[in-house]
C-alpha cells in the first residue's frame, strides 16, 4: 500500500543559511521546502492581535471554565503596542495567565510592568482527569483495590466493572506496592518457608 502524506513544519530558523554552513542537511531541506509560507513575526503584524486576543481568551475560558464577557479596550491597546519578544507563543501564554487571574468576567492586562516584576501567576485549577483520577483513587482504597463485586469500586462509582478497568489502564493507575519493614520481612520469610512434618 502506497501512502501519501504532505508534511506542514514550522520553524524560526534560517534553514537556507543552515544549509549554506551544513547545519542542516540539504536533501531534507529541498525535500519538505516545496510551498514556504513566511508568516512575519507578530510585532510587524499588530493588526492581527486583537483577534488572537479573542481566539485564546476563548479557548482557555473554555478549558478552565471561565465565563469573560469583556476585553477592555485598554488591555487590547496594551496588547498592541507590546513588541513581543516571544511571538505568538508569547501573547498565548499571556492570555493563559489573564484567564486563570480573572474572576469577574473581564480580562486583565497581564503585561508585567517589567522583567524585574514579574506577574505570579496562581495554580491552574486541576483538570478533568485529574479529578477523575482523585476519585477513581479514593475509591479503590476505600475498598482495598478491590474493582468488582459487590463491595467493589465499580459499585461505588456506579460503573461496570469493564468500564472502570478501561478508565483505570487509560489513567494509568497502578496499585502501589506495599511497604515492607526489611527486619519484619526477614523474620516472616523464616517463619513462612520452614517445612511441616
Amino acid at each position: 500500500h502506497r501512502i501519501n502524506v504532505r508534511l506542514i513544519a514550522a520553524t524560526h530558523r534560517d534553514l537556507t543559511e543552515m544549509v549554506r554552513r551544513k547545519e542542516f542537511r540539504s536533501d531534507f531541506y529541498y525535500r519538505i521546502n516545496v510551498y514556504p509560507v513566511v508568516l512575519p513575526p507578530l510585532r510587524e503584524r499588530r493588526q492581527d492581535i486583537p483577534q488572537l486576543v479573542l481566539h485564546f481568551v476563548e479557548i482557555f475560558a473554555r478549558r478552565m471554565g471561565k465565563r469573560i464577557d469583556h476585553v477592555p479596550k485598554e488591555t487590547l491597546e496594551a496588547f498592541t503596542s507590546y513588541s513581543w519578544p516571544g511571538n505568538v507563543r508569547e501573547l498565548q501564554n499571556l492570555i493563559e495567565r489573564a484567564v486563570i487571574r480573572s474572576d469577574d468576567g473581564v480580562l486583565g492586562n497581564p503585561l508585567p510592568l517589567s522583567d524585574t516584576n514579574p506577574v505570579t501567576v496562581p495554580p491552574a485549577p486541576r483538570t478533568y482527569l485529574d479529578s477523575q483520577r482523585a476519585l477513581i483513587l479514593q475509591a479503590l482504597r476505600a475498598t482495598r483495590w478491590v474493582v468488582g463485586g459487590p463491595h467493589g469500586a465499580a459499585v461505588r462509582l456506579g460503573l461496570k466493572r469493564t468500564t472502570l478497568v478501561a478508565i483505570i489502564k487509560r489513567l494509568g493507575i497502578s496499585r502501589p506496592l506495599p511497604k515492607y519493614d526489611p527486619n519484619e520481612l526477614a523474620a516472616n520469610k523464616d517463619r513462612e518457608y520452614q517445612p511441616t512434618g
